[in-house]
């Protein structure tokens, strides 16, 4: 890697912190994860996969699927026999529950293929012999077909998160596909039904498996999913329909059970994957879409529509997880579980059986490693029990509500490991990423989660502002046209709430985000003296420079209105260089060198405006890395370093 102004802060943090920070890394890196769980239709099998650990104990990006009879209690679970470690992981089950789709690079490394093996304990044989990336294979309602996405030559994992592939010689945007494929399971013949113009990015099967509901757009995958509209696609004709052009975002696309409506979850979403909005429901001839769920204090971001005609969903509120189900025909919903944590089943966020009655996910919070949970619907029972032995190295949380602007914000707050209320301690501010996003309790995971820093004996914030998750629609829009403003302020008064009523010292506040946390440490920077040490990850500095750097334009439009070409000011206005001149605050900077979601220019045009500024500052380029870090001796030096930089400033 690349290190721009040296200045020995890692001899600093293990002076410090000789034991904790090996301690916390070994923690943090020690944690198994899952990457999925899902249930079989009948509720009998549970799946899930299991991320595997290299030799050095470091993250892999191999895994492995585990299978759990929960038909016979005190049965143990088994390993699907792949042999030799690889990457293993999306299972389906076929419709009746005796058999399993799955991918699997066993035969080469690195190219995923489609398997199927009989349950119980068939030996998988593949069914494709493809050139490109899959994913997300799903059976067909009558067990006849497999739909599945495939991009043709894909030269990477799909995902803006992924790093950029490096131009060189004529620069020209190179398109690759992601068509939505069916497989032949018992001869593994495939065929791709959808054009090879146009990017697919979710489906999901009709009850009679005679057509496809699909999200799409044509051009650039990573660039247009924020323009996706929402199709269908009848089997085995080819016909397409165009159902509904939204006027934002769309995501997780379900049919009824009689086949006449589409639900799917809308509105302003900054990041694919990261979802909320209100749910709705359109006519699967096409149509007007209702919102079933208007003026929601919450943001729904999955759904499931039940073979009883009511949708199952699971919602952001009050900075937690909430489990609802809706009967469309009123609009009322009832809440059927909520808690302070996480919930992630992979590409769901719960596995739900046919008849309703048992779930599959991952839970996970501040004082809960992640671990596969299965039962009744919020009776859940802990079904793995790798992460058992691990313990908490950071403090306790509490749930903080303040007053910004008239509107209630409501946002975390752990607590110093050892806490003593009679000392006073210094507070990091952690900005979520985003915007459309939110702050939820959870395991520490990841290569920037500042909850590590909690160990170290700090408080840290974790704010939901405006522009979050969790609060409804219109506070999620709050933002729109007025980055940096209104935010700010959400935040700013949330420090003022810390201060009121904890032993918090003034004086040693920092500040720290990656992505759009990243553009506001930067930001803050620049309209406030109170932040005393800042940490910017994938931080923007300039919007209309960004705008024209960035491989993911399609998603500025609804926030500032307008292209920079069209309404410059807009983009001005909210920039961190417009107002570089305030700036006092040391800053660091981290980047990938491959990040086309916040390219490292970004990060350089504010670390060279520091620096000619004299302001204290460090710039990190980490090579091969892209939105998110992956490789784990970045991930480690990223950690060490932030403890470090926060550690010199502000103690």
């Amino acid at each position: 890697m690349r290190f721009l102004k040296t200045c020995g802060l890692l001899v600093c943090a293990t002076a410090l912190f000789a034991q904790s920070v090996p301690q916390l890394l070994s923690t943090i890196s020690g944690t198994t994860q899952f990457r999925e769980s899902t249930l079989s239709p009948d509720g009998r099998w549970l799946a899930w996969t299991v991320s595997l650990r290299n030799k050095d104990n470091t993250a892999s990006r191999d895994s492995e699927i585990w299978m759990l009879d929960l038909s016979k209690p005190g049965t143990a679970a088994k390993r699907l026999d792949g042999g030799k470690p690889h990457a293993e992981h999306s299972v389906s089950f076929s419709p009746d529950s005796k058999q399993i789709a799955f991918l699997s690079d066993v035969e080469k490394k690195g190219q995923l293929e489609l398997f199927l093996a009989e349950l119980p304990g068939g030996s998988p044989k593949r069914l494709t012999n493809l050139t490109g990336y899959l994913n997300a294979p799903r059976w067909s309602p009558d067990g006849q077909i497999i739909a599945i996405l495939f991009t043709e030559n894909a030269p990477r994992e799909a995902g803006p998160l992924e790093p950029s592939t490096k131009d060189s010689g004529p620069v020209e945007e190179h398109t690759y596909e992601q068509r939505l494929s069916l497989v032949d399971p018992r001869s593994g013949q495939i065929k791709h039904i959808t054009p090879a113009d146009t990017y697919v990015y979710e489906y999901d099967w009709a009850p009679g498996s005679d057509r496809l509901a699909y999200t799409a757009s044509k051009g650039n995958g990573d660039n247009n999913w924020w323009i996706a509209q929402l199709f269908t696609i009848a089997v085995p004709s080819g016909e397409i329909r165009p159902v509904h052009k939204p006027a934002l975002q769309i995501a997780n696309p379900r049919w009824s059970p009689d086949g006449k409506q589409i639900a799917f979850i809308g509105g302003i979403m900054s990041d694919e994957g990261s979802t909320g909005g209100d749910i709705y429901a359109v006519p699967a001839s096409g149509g007007a879409a209702q919102d079933l769920t208007p003026e929601r204090k919450s943001s729904p971001s999955w759904l499931q529509w039940m073979r009883s005609g009511q949708i199952l969903f699971t919602e952001t509120v009050d900075g937690g997880t909430a489990l609802a189900s809706l009967n469309p025909a009123d609009r009322v919903s009832e809440t059927l579980w909520k808690g302070d944590e996480s919930l992630r089943a992979g590409e769901d966020v719960v596995s739900v059986s046919d008849d309703g009655k048992t779930l599959a996910t991952v839970r996970s919070a501040w004082n809960m490693a992640p671990e596969v949970w299965a039962g009744p619907r919020g009776e859940w029972t802990q079904r793995t029990h790798a992460n058992d032995a691990l313990k908490p190295l950071w403090g306790k949380s509490e749930k903080l509500h303040w007053t910004s602007d008239g509107s209630q914000v409501e946002g975390w707050m752990l607590y110093p490991e050892n806490y003593d209320p009679s000392k006073k301690y210094p507070m990091v501010v952690s900005v979520h990423g985003g915007p459309a996003s939110a702050k939820r309790p959870s395991w520490p995971a990841g290569h920037f989660d500042m909850s590590v820093l909690s160990s170290q004996g700090y408080f840290v914030l974790f704010p939901n502002p405006r522009g979050s998750y969790g609060e409804g629609e219109a506070f999620t829009y709050a933002n729109v046209k007025d980055f940096g403003y209104g935010d700010l302020r959400d935040i700013t008064a949330g420090v003022d709430q810390a201060i009121a009523s904890l032993p918090i010292d003034a004086n040693r506040i920092g500040i720290s985000g990656w992505s759009y946390g990243g553009y506001m440490t930067m930001w803050a920077g620049t309209q406030t003296q109170r932040f005393h040490a800042a940490v910017a990850g994938a931080g923007l500095s300039n919007w209309q420079s960004y705008y024209g750097e960035n491989l993911i334009d399609q998603w500025m439009i609804p926030y500032f209105g307008a292209s920079v070409y069209e309404d410059p000011g807009v983009y001005a206005r909210s920039s961190p260089m417009t107002y570089i001149k305030n700036v006092k605050t040391p800053t660091l900077m981290l980047v990938g060198d491959g990040d086309a979601e916040c390219p490292p220019p970004q990060s350089y045009e504010f670390w060279h405006a520091l620096k000619t500024l004299g302001v204290k500052t460090q710039l990190v380029i980490y090579p091969g890395e892209g939105h998110a870090v992956r490789k784990p001796e970045h991930q480690k030096d990223i950690l060490e370093r932030t403890i470090a930089w926060f550690n010199e400033n502000l103690r």
